[in-house]
């Protein structure tokens, strides 16, 4: 694994990372978050959150909260539709292409936010 030793990779896969000089607070922070938000306890656990808080903004919580949601997504459409988690190779260079910008990204956002509408309709009701 890129980045990451055994060693380290032993640590993240146990019980005990948070007692680790092997990890980062930051890093401690974001196993601890994203096992709370894949568990979905994260809700009720003013204690995690804090812990999370100390070391990250509230811009970067919002980060780390979507991309583990969007991850959790990815594999539970993977297992329910029973596909290969492992990319064919040659996917790596067509997903080096696809990566957007941050500008635009924020560009998109900014336009969201310029345009959204101050009511949403409501489902008529039966």
């Amino acid at each position: 694994m890129a980045g990451v030793t055994e060693e380290e990779l032993e640590v993240i896969q146990s019980d005990n990372y948070m007692e680790s000089d092997l990890l980062t607070a930051r890093e401690k922070a974001t196993l601890l978050w994203t096992e709370h938000v894949t568990l979905n306890t994260a809700k009720n656990r003013d204690d995690v959150f804090n812990t999370v808080a100390a070391v990250f903004n509230e811009a970067e919580i919002v980060e780390l909260t979507t991309m583990c949601a969007f991850r959790n997504m990815r594999n539970r459409m993977h297992d329910s539709l029973h596909l290969d988690p492992d990319p064919p190779a040659g996917a790596d260079a067509v997903g080096a292409g696809s990566q957007v910008s941050p500008d635009a990204l924020k560009a998109y956002l900014q336009h969201l936010l310029d345009n959204w509408p101050d009511e949403f309709p409501t489902a008529p009701t039966a």
